[in-house]
């Protein structure tokens, strides 16, 4: 699969399953403009010849320069990966309105700030994967922002799909447990999160956590030429977990 010429903005590209996307693209050919905000591990990206613009994306206009510098450095732009995202953790009575705020303009506000300034960009044939979370389908302890912001994410993606298609396909991937530091953050709100990791995945019908990579090869795959019949679809990558 090559992404040869293409031009892919990529969020949250710092860290966890962004990184790990916007590493794959670029080795696959694509011209990707990465997302985020921290500018020591986005000058690690710029090396590896990444371009990286610093920012956070619950500002509407680091989302419009994101756009911006796709378009003067590469003069297109061929698709999005949205994979930016924020826990909130909290009990919903004791959640600050702080944190509310902040995790659904990172994890819902955020996706329509970049589709709203890319779509004009976006080519004929472009193609938008959001990486949402089983936590639109299944609750967790104590995540009432979080979940509340990733259900939001499969009717905005059929929407889009409706009203953009068939010059854009969007797509929706959302995974379980995956090992990134944002996982490693969420176990604060068990009871047991010395053990709640290796309990977790004792119980997948897989009998392990996802891995970045397991989830950039769906993101792949949605880009890609073979999936030109599919948008407005929600895929779980979870293994396993909401048969449990």
């Amino acid at each position: 699969m090559s992404f040869k010429e293409k031009t892919v903005i990529v969020t949250g590209a710092t860290s966890g399953m962004g990184k790990d996307i916007a590493q794959a693209l670029h080795e696959k050919g694509a011209q990707v403009v990465a997302g985020g905000r921290d500018q020591i591990r986005g000058a690690e990206l710029q090396n590896q010849g990444i371009v990286f613009v610093p920012g956070d994306i619950k500002i509407p206009q680091a989302n419009q320069a994101l756009v911006e510098k796709a378009m003067t450095t590469y003069g297109r732009l061929d698709a999005l990966v949205i994979a930016a995202g924020q826990l909130g953790i909290g009990r919903l009575h004791e959640l600050s309105l702080e944190d509310w705020e902040d995790t659904l303009a990172t994890n819902l506000s955020a996706v329509f700030y970049l589709l709203k300034y890319a779509i004009p960009h976006l080519k004929e044939g472009g193609q938008v994967v959001i990486i949402g979370s089983v936590a639109a389908l299944h609750a967790f302890p104590d995540h009432p922002a979080y979940t509340a912001s990733k259900a939001a994410l499969p009717g905005l993606v059929k929407q889009i799909a409706l009203d953009y298609g068939p010059a854009i396909r969007i797509n929706l991937v959302s995974p379980a447990q995956v090992l990134t530091p944002l996982l490693q953050d969420s176990v604060k709100a068990f009871e047991n999160p010395e053990t709640i990791l290796e309990e977790t995945a004792a119980s997948l019908p897989m009998k392990r956590l996802g891995l970045p990579r397991d989830i950039t090869n769906m993101v792949l795959y949605l880009l890609g030429e073979e999936a030109s019949w599919i948008t407005g679809s929600n895929f779980v990558v979870d293994g396993g977990f909401l048969s449990t």
